[in-house]
């Protein structure tokens, strides 16, 4: 299993899609050549949705990688709103930087260099809407931290709870079995939040969307 929808599926909505410019184009062409790993775009356009609907002042993002994400966000944002965004590898954040250049949100977009587990602690503000997309085995203690930052009635969303699709899956090929039982112990976790109205939600590659009661 690979994936969680049927190619038919996937071909009748990218073809729906709505235009997008180029630089985005270019930025989901460079991340599928070089197999670096950013959000589906139908994930984002959901993203860029509930930002458009809530509208959050502060947000926070965890795994900026080339920055795909971090643009959909921003551009979405009213003026005087920030989004911060953690990334701990030194050639990602090379790529980010040029392409938020290239975006013009450089004034909406702060990146903190560095392990996020030691980035979050020390951030004293509290955020609308926190965007998790990070290493899978450090979710659960990301998450924790997620929540001390969320503000009360804030939005968390979390990529990848699906996992291609091998979360429901039985045969679970060798190299994928350590992550999707990771994220399956993950999934348990985020579901059985007190505090936490969430779900799981079939776009992309899964999106967990909480909201802090």
């Amino acid at each position: 299993m690979k994936g969680i929808l049927y190619p038919s599926q996937l071909k009748y909505l990218d073809s729906h899609r709505i235009k997008e410019g180029k630089l985005i184009l270019e930025m989901e062409t460079f991340a599928r050549e070089k197999n670096i790993p950013i959000i589906h775009w139908q994930a984002a356009e959901f993203i860029e949705q509930i930002i458009t609907i809530f509208k959050p002042r502060r947000v926070l993002e965890i795994g900026t990688a080339i920055g795909y994400s971090a643009i959909r966000i921003a551009r979405n944002l009213r003026k005087k709103c920030i989004l911060h965004t953690i990334e701990k590898s030194t050639d990602n954040i090379k790529l980010a930087e040029k392409y938020i250049n290239q975006s013009g949100l450089n004034d909406k977009i702060k990146i903190f260099q560095g392990d996020a587990l030691t980035i979050m602690p020390g951030l004293k503000k509290k955020y609308d809407l926190i965007f998790l997309d990070a290493d899978k085995e450090d979710y659960k203690r990301l998450f924790d931290y997620s929540l001390i930052l969320l503000k009360s009635e804030g939005i968390i969303i979390i990529d990848n709870l699906l996992w291609h699709g091998f979360v429901a899956g039985k045969k679970i090929p060798s190299d994928y079995r350590t992550s999707t039982n990771i994220i399956r112990d993950f999934n348990k976790v985020f579901l059985a939040q007190v505090n936490l109205k969430s779900s799981i939600l079939p776009i992309g590659d899964g999106l967990g969307f909480g909201i802090k009661i």
